[in-house]
């Protein structure tokens, strides 16, 4: 399995005690290809650079993961199709 950190950046609409529940769906979608979350830092609701979606705002969230390479593509399938996420990014770390 390769290391990797998941960077999302949430809907405003997702309340704080809502947060961990997006961010445990997150979760599965990784457990689905045969990961594991290793740890999980929130950020909180910050402002966005530019508008996303007539989005000003968001909440951060930063995930490292252990996932296979051939189960990114249904990752990222999975984190399009959420609609509790304005914007992701997934990058390969090293170690």
């Amino acid at each position: 399995m390769r290391s990797y950190e998941l960077g999302i950046v949430f809907h405003p609409d997702v309340e704080a005690p809502d947060v961990t529940q997006a961010v445990d769906t997150v979760g599965q979608y990784v457990e689905t290809g045969g990961g594991a979350v290793t740890s999980v830092d929130v950020w909180g609701r910050r402002a966005l650079a530019y508008p996303i979606q007539k989005q000003e705002e968001g909440t951060y969230v930063f995930l490292k993961v252990q996932i296979e390479p051939h189960a990114i593509n249904e990752l990222e399938r999975s984190l399009k199709l959420d609609e509790n996420i304005l914007r992701y990014l997934l990058v390969h770390t090293e170690g």
